[in-house]
């Protein structure tokens, strides 16, 4: 996590939660089966939108807790620990969300676009770069100037290797080196 910078608050402001994040019953576990279905909906569409609008990849829940996310300071309402949690699995179960370890819950990656939907993003950007043939690094891919500008500048490299296995499985694309300099060839 980082230190929130001037642009951090000006994003956070530019962020619009929903109308039904300032209900206070939106923060309790909804007993009735079908409105608590409803409430995990609400919270999985709201997670989603929140991370695409920050960028976001990976949440560390109990730092997320103490966020603005799931926590409404103006009401003083915070959606609990055990929530949070059954929110996740149900997210997972949904194909939006994954533990980023197994066996650890404290960080998931949250899939407001799929690693399938990242994979067609990485297939349109070498397409539309002529890159067919070609070597590029995952730092290239990320954080290069090749990329900037573009959805994939910025991308959590974790991700891009999930999208880009997804490509190696379709013969699209071949990963190879070390940890630090992984490189990737498109066919």
């Amino acid at each position: 996590m980082t230190t929130p910078t001037a642009d951090d608050a000006k994003a956070e402001a530019d962020f619009r939660f929903p109308q039904v994040h300032r209900y206070p019953a939106f923060y309790t576990r909804q007993t009735n089966l079908t409105t608590h279905h409803a409430q995990l909906l609400k919270w999985s569409a709201l997670v989603l939108a929140y991370a695409r609008h920050h960028r976001l990849f990976k949440l560390q829940l109990s730092a997320a807790a103490e966020s603005d996310l799931f926590y409404n300071r103006k009401i003083d309402r915070r959606l609990a620990m055990p929530d949070i949690r059954e929110l996740v699995d149900f997210m997972r179960k949904e194909g939006q969300a994954e533990y980023a370890t197994p066996g650890s819950t404290d960080v998931v990656y949250v899939y407001w676009r799929t690693p399938a939907e990242w994979a067609a993003a990485v297939e349109a950007y070498v397409d539309g770069t002529g890159s067919k043939g070609s070597v590029l690094t995952v730092y290239e891919l990320t954080d290069g100037e090749g990329t900037r500008g573009t959805e994939l500048h910025g991308m959590d490299s974790e991700v891009l290797l999930k999208a880009l296995n997804i490509l190696v499985k379709k013969g699209k694309a071949q990963i190879f080196g070390q940890d630090d300099s992984l490189g990737v060839k498109f066919f």
